[in-house]
């Protein structure tokens, strides 16, 4: 492992999987924290996407007017389950989401297998009191509306196939709300606050630093 550039590599100490809870807004910047988190561990990257409920018994016009800015569309007890499967070491079968369909693949899962570190990363990582015993440090992405509405309107454009102004009007109607309601009360729970619009190499940093301090690393020669 790398570690911080310039600096000898990282250890994982001996006990369990190291768990991290990463949260934000949509467009707050943690899905490429997370992941260069997991890059720089060697640890595995685990988005709470794919745990959105599987909407095939629903038309597609219907599937359409859900709101995946809610945490109910989460499905909980089996996120819940995966991921303390994954803290005591197991692998796990972790379901496949479409999101240009809003269903679970049927046929397919993935396998997880549990690593020295797990970075669990969502609008909800903070929210669910079910996860939140299973962190080991929790980190929340402190992002203003207007640079997370421009981030999500390039990506969702981009990797999603959809449309600007469909894109600002589900941000009015449901993800602004959602932010206010449930995401940034989240960042009560949080052990460290980061800036969303600072330096990913900065934001990385910070987060290494902390668990060094909490000796969730070691130094190794």
């Amino acid at each position: 492992m790398s570690g911080i550039p310039g600096g000898p590599p990282l250890a994982r100490l001996p006990f369990p999987p190291v768990v991290l809870g990463i949260a934000g807004a949509s467009g707050s910047g943690k899905t490429r924290l997370a992941a260069e988190l997991a890059r720089e561990l060697s640890g595995v990257n685990f988005p709470l996407d794919n745990y959105y409920r599987d909407l095939a018994h629903l038309a597609p016009a219907e599937r359409a007017r859900q709101n995946f800015d809610d945490p109910a569309l989460i499905e909980i007890p089996l996120l819940a389950a995966h991921m303390a499967a994954l803290a005591r070491g197991e692998t796990i079968e972790r379901p496949l989401y479409d999101f240009s369909t809003c269903i679970r693949n049927p046929d397919r899962t993935e396998a997880v297998r549990a690593g020295a570190f797990l970075l669990v990363e969502g609008l909800f990582a903070l929210h669910y009191a079910e996860l939140l015993p299973l962190y080991h440090l929790r980190v929340y992405v402190d992002t203003p509306d207007e640079v997370c509405f421009e981030r999500r309107l390039r990506r969702d454009m981009e990797e999603r196939g959809r449309t600007a102004e469909s894109l600002r009007q589900q941000y009015e109607a449901t993800v602004r709300a959602a932010i206010v309601q449930w995401v940034r009360p989240s960042a009560a729970h949080a052990d460290l606050t980061l800036d969303g619009t600072a330096a990913l190499d900065w934001k990385v940093e910070q987060v290494l630093a902390a668990m060094r301090g909490r000796g969730l690393l070691q130094m190794q020669a």
